[in-house]
């Protein structure tokens, strides 16, 4: 069967050879059809280290673009919660694992020029593979983008285009210049590529827990990517018949910044209103109107999980208890573990957020050899120690 873009709006067929970075009816967010082969995990050890292992289950075959990217360890943090370390990805975040598809694509169909936009990770996980693939780019970030980030981009070579107001600015820029003829948008929200990428996410739990998953997987959400990528591993591991159980989904969002955690609770099927942009240390998941909100929510609910959301000194004190257990990771990698770390602790719980019972943090359950896997996304080099509150300089990103 071909491969072909999808809208999941209007249903709406583009070929992947196309430029055209959206749906042409709905200029919305497209899907990729694409049908997945098992992945047989007696043969895995043996096979390449790094996520195109999972070559069976990767809508793009015998690639040429990767820097090793994937495969990233899994360590406890308590007896039931276990954190994936995807800021040890060569870019030093989880972006890594979209980017890679992205730039092998675009290596592949020949634009003139790569364009993107990020709040930071994704920008630098964009222009390190553009870098490694050969392939001009263009990174464009909101103006309040961590220094860090802006200089890692540049030493990869890419073009900065700092964009003033917020990360919806920033979007609406990329998008006008994604429109120009020869331009690839590499695009982490509206490329479906980006999620087959996430999605090895979950199949390297899998592989690590021996063709289990665990009870609950949490993770942080701002425009979706790798929960939409996990839900789509899931469910193709379900379709395989490899697993026998599907785990729940735990959506965090920061406090500040929180559209979906609202309309979760609302019982909405999609936003009825945008959240207004506020500050916050959480600036990777600070996302007002994520374009795939319907999907995102679908996918929660379908899993029996729920929405958390996180307040700014929950995710200051979180920083700093995992620094104190030899992991220092950027203030929004923290968001899924400042979720859980108390009830992982035996504490009463976070903020619960309207959770189920089914998506509660489990004590004593061991299905998977493990309850709950909160994954850490980018590293705190990225963006230094969070301030305390009230500082002056507290990012806003």
């Amino acid at each position: 069967m071909t491969t072909m873009y999808v809208c999941p709006a209007d249903g709406t067929r583009s070929p992947v050879e196309s430029l055209a970075w959206c749906c042409p009816v709905c200029r919305g967010p497209r899907d990729l059809d694409f049908e997945a082969s098992p992945v047989p995990l007696e043969s895995l050890s043996s096979r390449v280290g790094s996520l195109w292992r999972y070559e069976e289950a990767l809508p793009l075959a015998a690639p040429v673009t990767t820097l090793g990217e994937g495969r990233t360890p899994l360590v406890p943090l308590t007896s039931s919660v276990s954190a994936k370390l995807d800021f040890l990805m060569p870019t030093l975040s989880f972006k890594d694992r979209g980017a890679v598809m992205l730039a092998e694509l675009a290596r592949r169909l020949g634009p003139e020029r790569v364009i993107a936009d990020s709040s930071g990770n994704a920008g630098t996980a964009i222009a390190a593979y553009c870098a490694r693939a050969g392939l001009p780019c263009t990174v464009y970030v909101p103006e309040t983008t961590s220094p860090k980030k802006t200089e890692q981009i540049r030493a990869h070579g890419a073009r900065l285009e700092r964009v003033p107001g917020d990360r919806e600015a920033t979007a609406r820029a990329a998008r006008a210049a994604a429109d120009e003829p020869g331009t690839f948008y590499a695009s982490h929200v509206h490329n479906p590529y980006f999620l087959h990428g996430t999605k090895t996410y979950v199949y390297e739990l899998w592989e690590d827990l021996g063709g289990r998953l665990p009870e609950t997987i949490v993770v942080p959400v701002g425009n979706g990517t790798l929960l939409l990528g996990a839900a789509l591993a899931i469910a193709e591991l379900s379709a395989h018949g490899l697993i026998d159980e599907r785990p729940a989904l735990i959506a965090v969002q920061a406090e500040a910044v929180s559209p979906l955690a609202t309309a979760f609770r609302a019982g909405a099927e999609e936003l009825r209103t945008p959240a207004e942009s506020a500050p916050t240390l959480a600036e990777g998941i600070a996302i007002p109107n994520p374009p795939r909100a319907r999907q995102i929510l679908r996918a929660v609910r379908a899993s029996g999980g729920t929405f958390r959301t996180v307040t700014e000194d929950q995710l200051r004190a979180g920083q700093l208890d995992l620094a104190s257990r030899g992991l220092f990771v950027e203030s929004t990698a923290v968001a899924c573990w400042a979720a859980v770390r108390e009830e992982g602790d035996g504490g009463d719980g976070a903020d619960g957020a309207g959770g189920t019972d089914r998506a509660d943090v489990a004590h004593g359950t061991d299905r998977a050899g493990l309850s709950v896997v909160v994954p850490l996304c980018g590293a705190g080099a990225k963006t230094g120690l969070a301030p305390a509150a009230g500082a002056a300089g507290q990012s806003a990103q």
